[in-house]
């Protein structure tokens, strides 16, 4: 993917990132019940994963920024891509990226009802480690945790 850069996010990028992830997470997840309002998840990219995670973004040529990864050591939390942009392979620069991160290992959650997701992950060397009910997320929508190691 071409014309695409991965950098580190900005405090000016917490909008867009947090944008991404709306618009992403309504996309792949129409059946999940957010907890939170629009205007929370951006205060949330804002005040919390901005300033102190290890937030990337994947910006076009133009300034546009169309994906948002974030790491909290070798937890892979967040990874969004604009709807029209999953297939053309920035999710993979993002997982490659990650790996390259945290050389060690990753983890991270998926609901269960995300099987896009799964089949991506795995296609990573993801492996399955656990299923749960949801009971421990806010969503309360069961998921499901992977596991890479090297």
């Amino acid at each position: 993917m071409t014309g695409v850069l991965l950098r580190r996010a900005r405090d000016a990028d917490a909008r867009a990132a947090a944008d991404v992830w709306l618009r992403s997470f309504a996309a792949a997840l129409p059946t999940v019940v957010r907890p939170r309002t629009d205007d929370d998840v951006r205060d949330y990219f804002r005040d919390v994963v901005v300033p102190s995670r290890e937030t990337w973004v994947a910006e076009e040529d133009g300034g546009r920024i169309i994906g948002v990864m974030v790491l909290d050591g070798q937890l892979l939390s967040q990874l969004y891509l604009e709807p029209e942009r999953r297939g053309r392979g920035l999710g993979d620069r993002f997982v490659a990226l990650a790996k390259e991160r945290s050389p060690d290992g990753l983890t991270l959650w998926t609901f269960q009802v995300n099987r896009p997701a799964h089949r991506f992950y795995e296609r990573h060397g993801f492996l399955v480690a656990e299923s749960t009910d949801g009971s421990g997320n806010e969503e309360r929508e069961p998921d499901v945790r992977y596991v890479w190691r090297p």
